[in-house]
């Protein structure tokens, strides 16, 4: 019993939008969330829905070789649960949003007819100066070619008066403010649309008057689909692949609800859509463009009160993070304590004439990155650079070519990804010369090396120079260069070779402890929980005695409270102003708890398709540590939702006596009690 992958992740999104419903959530925190709820749409259609079209093409028997669900009935059940959440997000919008705006005397004009005549005046001038050399409009009907709508791009299309025609015009989003300043009353804040700018100044571009102008949007699929990737320079495949992203199929069109049935029909025509692709929305499109809606200076309470990454009680005042890691293990908690110290190791080994190598896997690189400049300073202080560089991180493949390149440059020896494998794993290696021998230090952690993430996703990471973990990631880097996956690892968990193995053996020894009668659990913390393997070993676990406590934020395909099936598991899901993305595996251990971090959550690709380190903490006070945040976690009645077999995530129930726990303030407040403490 499971639930669907993809029907899963879209429950995971109402509960990003629970959080712009949220009165308690800081207004301006609440925009934020409806701009994050379209980001993430925009990518499931652009990759999941894009991915479910393709599987429609196959042939049948070898689709259902692949695939457990049939896409053409998943097609229908995603566009279903998707117009019920548009539905929603219109109503949190019009009648929460806006309202707690007007309280504020912010006000967001979205009709031209209530501007002042100097607000006229301007958004014309702003029209003509600014607005117009963005505009490309045309003439369409079927007899024509048909133009090519840009991924993500917002247009408006209305019929032509008294013409069969059609007009089409961009909105430059892309390259001007979606949100404009009015001029006006000094005691109000007024914003509008620059879709209103234009939608009012149309006749410059079609003098014989367009009858209504609606807002449409194509969503195209983004997959880069790479023939032959095992053969050949695969970096230059996807340098190539990377143009056919914004010409992908169409996946998806929004379109203004309020236009006609008539000319609905006629686009689905001319752009050669399915009734499938259709989905009415509101007047507006993109709402993420809503992360850069403008506030107005002086007004408290828009937003979430400042949390400022902490710093760290050894770390700080450190004269060598090197000399730390020589006397002690360092646990570091993002975003709530400072990311600075990573570059800074870089920047420091960089100098240290007695380092002689580094080596760093790098899944997603920050534009400007600190991190890649200090590797490139090093390699120009002679030492021994290796990067290893993953060119098929979704999204971020030209960030990454360009580092790698920029690397390369300087010297570094650039390993590109290898074909049919993703490296995923977050790990840093420094070969340091003491006393004639070669000491590794090396750095493991659960988020990529990107101080941008750094300050919006939650994770950890663990500075050691404890053999038997460094030892191990100088062996990943072995297999990595000698382009192997085979190897033997007694302390680290490395996916493909042995972390499902592992983690299926943690398992069996909670279920031997609770037929014998002893205390059995397991609480795991992760972003997805996908494989269908390692549920039914959960479901296993539960039908043995085994209490299972689980702390998932994103997909959970496996089904929990079910009698006879997985009545002992439990799982929350916590959605806050940080992106829960650790992952965290603890085990009762008959007594001796085991506790592990890692890259890996527990879906197929990330045991058996992907480079993955999960490393065991061995350090007992920084076990706790972690120990005492995953407690917090589970305690969270704030902000955590219960995943049940409904999936629609109801809160966690608080009783009347019950203090409210809100689990990344408690974490942040007993982090920054303990540094007061310790000075």
């Amino acid at each position: 019993m499971y639930h669907k992958r993809d029907i899963s992740w879209l429950s995971f999104n109402h509960r990003v939008l629970q959080e712009a419903k949220d009165p308690l959530v800081p207004l301006y925190e609440r925009i934020k969330f409806l701009a994050i709820y379209s980001s993430n749409l925009d990518e499931f259609f652009r990759v999941r829905v894009s991915a479910l079209r393709q599987f429609q093409k196959m042939d049948k028997q070898e689709r259902k070789s692949m695939l457990e669900v049939k896409p053409k009935k998943e097609l229908r059940e995603i566009k279903k649960i998707v117009h019920q959440q548009q539905v929603e997000f219109g109503i949190i919008f019009r009648s929460q949003i806006i309202p707690a705006l007007r309280e504020h005397n912010i006000f967001l004009l979205n009709d031209y007819q209530l501007f002042s005549s100097a607000q006229k005046q301007f958004a014309q001038a702003y029209f003509l100066e600014k607005v117009l050399p963005h505009l490309q409009h045309q003439y369409i009907s079927t007899a024509v070619d048909v133009p090519f709508l840009k991924n993500r791009s917002l247009y408006f299309v209305g019929r032509l008066a008294q013409s069969d025609e059609l007009g089409l015009v961009n909105i430059p989003s892309d390259v001007l403010p979606r949100f404009i300043a009015l001029p006006g009353d000094e005691h109000q804040f007024q914003v509008t649309f620059l879709d209103e700018i234009i939608r009012a100044n149309l006749h410059h571009l079609f003098p014989e008057g367009m009858q209504s102008a609606y807002s449409i949007k194509i969503s195209r699929d983004a997959e880069l689909y790479i023939d032959d990737e095992y053969t050949g320079d695969l970096r230059e495949k996807i340098r190539a692949s990377l143009a056919n992203r914004s010409i992908g199929a169409p996946t998806r069109m929004l379109y203004d609800s309020s236009m006609n049935i008539e000319l609905t029909q006629q686009l689905k025509s001319i752009f050669g859509l399915s009734k499938n692709d259709l989905f009415p929305g509101a007047r507006y499109h993109n709402f993420s463009d809503f992360f850069a809606f403008p506030a107005p200076a002086h007004v408290e309470g828009l937003y979430d009160a400042p949390m400022p990454p902490l710093p760290h009680p050894v770390l700080e005042h450190a004269d060598s993070i090197i000399k730390v890691m020589q006397q002690q293990d360092v646990l570091l908690h993002f975003p709530y304590q400072k990311y600075d110290y990573i570059p800074q190791l870089i920047e420091e080994v960089a100098q240290d004439p007695q380092v002689e190598s580094i080596k760093i896997t790098l899944y997603r690189v920050a534009k400007d990155s600190s991190i890649a400049k200090a590797l490139v300073k090093a390699q120009k202080n002679g030492k021994s650079v290796t990067v290893f560089v993953e060119v098929k991180a979704r999204f971020d493949e030209a960030s990454n070519l360009l580092w790698g390149e920029t690397l390369q440059k300087a010297g570094a020896r650039v390993i590109y990804s290898r074909p049919g494998i993703k490296v995923h794993s977050k790990i840093l290696l420094i070969g340091r010369r003491e006393a004639e021998q070669l000491r590794n230090y090396t750095y493991l952690g659960t988020g990529n090396f990107n101080e941008k993430t750094a300050t919006l996703y939650t994770d950890h990471a663990l500075l050691t120079a404890d053999e038997r973990l460094a030892n191990e990631v100088a062996d990943v880097f072995r297999l990595l260069e000698e382009v192997s996956l085979e190897g033997s690892f007694q302390h680290l968990m490395v996916s493909p070779v042995n972390s499902r193995r592992k983690f299926v053996a943690c398992i069996e020894r909670e279920i031997q402890h609770a037929k014998s009668g002893r205390a059995a659990w397991m609480m795991l913390k992760m972003n997805s929980l996908e494989d269908t393997a390692m549920i039914d070993k959960l479901y296993e676990a539960s039908q043995a005695g085994v209490k299972i406590k689980l702390i998932i934020r994103g997909i959970c395909c496996l089904v929990p409270g079910v009698p006879g099936l997985s009545e002992n598991i439990e799982v929350i899901s916590i959605i806050d102003r940080f992106l829960e993305h650790a992952r965290v595996y603890q085990f009762a251990n008959g007594g001796e708890e085991a506790l592990f971090l890692a890259s890996a959550d527990w879906m197929t690709r990330n045991l058996d398709r992907r480079v993955e380190v999960v490393f065991p903490i061995y350090n007992l006070t920084l076990k706790q540590e972690l120990v005492n945040i995953l407690q917090l976690q589970w305690a969270d009645n704030v902000k955590a939702r219960m995943l049940n077999a409904e999936q629609d995530n109801p809160y966690k129930a608080v009783s009347t006596e019950e203090a409210p726990v809100q689990a990344q303030k408690e974490i942040y407040f007993k982090l920054r009690t303990a540094l007061e403490t310790n000075k």
